[in-house]
């Protein structure tokens, strides 16, 4: 397989974070290939390193930083697939950048209006769930939704083997009159489609629930339920942590953390990687800024996976059918 190359600039921690992460990749068996600047990048084992000397900041403004910062990490790593050499790209960066990168360097797909990003949503015990868009577009028109329905549903049967994922429609109420003018319309769209199945509309309840596989949503209120669920689950560990390790109950709190020790790694950003770009012509995995060695390694493995399973041609017969 043709290498994966990683944003090495991208993130809260880079280049060493990242760096480390492709060395795990590395002694894994993945080809990986670093994109940044050599004189910052240490330690990297003998993997090839490409220049990019230009880095787009966290605060930057997504498209003008694609335009104007040509020689940026995240720029160069999309170039790399578009122009063959590499098989998918890896970014702990900037998210708008990342998505504006892969947008105007490997095109959309054939018949794909807008990407979405696609974030897996852990759920101890259970199948994880799919949430798109999740950030990549604020305004949506209902077309645009239709086909993130189509594409989670690909995504969800590529990446976790569902056969017929359970496709719901975020609104404010279960009926098909509920919500704006967006959902609704969205609706009729969904419900005309035999190509998927969707079972209609779900709250923001339902998010965790047994009944629904892939959750559609414009970019913005994805990224609030995504946001509101990571601030959720860090304050009840915060506060279950603080509760059991009172002198009273440290003995029972002993106890209780090693039990749920495994279901905090489960629920860890880490665990899956990072989410996927889907519409546009390559893999392109969006790392958390906060990524660590081991999220990087995972982001390797989903990348090294999703191009062995064709993602991108599956996404692209989904959405043309």
């Amino acid at each position: 397989m043709k290498p994966i190359v990683l944003d090495a600039m991208g993130g809260d921690n880079a280049p060493s974070v990242v760096v480390e992460g492709a060395r795990e990749a590395q002694s894994s068996g993945i080809p990986v290939e670093l994109v940044g600047d050599p004189d910052r990048i240490a330690n990297s084992d003998g993997i090839r390193v490409h220049s990019a000397l230009e880095v787009i900041e966290m605060d930057d403004e997504p498209g003008r930083a694609v335009r104007t910062k040509k020689d940026s990490s995240i720029v160069r790593a999309a170039e790399c697939v578009r122009d063959g050499h590499a098989s998918a790209m890896v970014s702990a960066g900037n998210t708008g950048a990342v998505a504006a990168a892969a947008l105007l360097r490997m095109k959309r797909l054939k018949g794909v209006n807008r990407p979405a990003i696609a974030t897996t949503i852990p759920v101890p015990g259970r199948a994880p769930k799919i949430l798109l868009d999740s950030g990549a577009m604020a305004d949506c028109q209902p077309d645009w939704l239709h086909q993130f329905a189509r594409m989670g549903s690909a995504f969800a049967q590529v990446r976790y083997e569902v056969s017929s994922p359970r496709i719901g429609l975020i609104s404010i109420g279960e009926e098909p009159e509920k919500g704006n003018q967006l959902v609704k319309e969205t609706h009729r769209l969904l419900a005309d489609d035999s190509t998927i199945n969707f079972i209609g509309n779900v709250e923001g309840r339902d998010v965790l629930g047994d009944d629904v596989d892939v959750l559609v949503a414009d970019g913005f209120t994805g990224n609030v339920i995504l946001k509101t669920l990571e601030g959720t689950v860090q304050f009840l560990v915060g506060q279950i942590v603080s509760a059991l390790s009172t002198d009273d109950a440290a003995e029972v709190g002993a106890q209780a953390l090693s039990h749920l020790a495994p279901i905090a790694a489960e629920l860890s950003p880490d665990a899956v990687g990072g989410a996927m770009l889907l519409g546009v012509n390559g893999v392109t995995i969006i790392s958390h800024g906060s990524a660590s060695p081991t999220a990087i390694l995972n982001a390797c493995k989903v990348a090294q996976d999703m191009v062995e399973r064709d993602l991108v041609g599956e996404l692209e017969a989904a959405v043309n059918l």
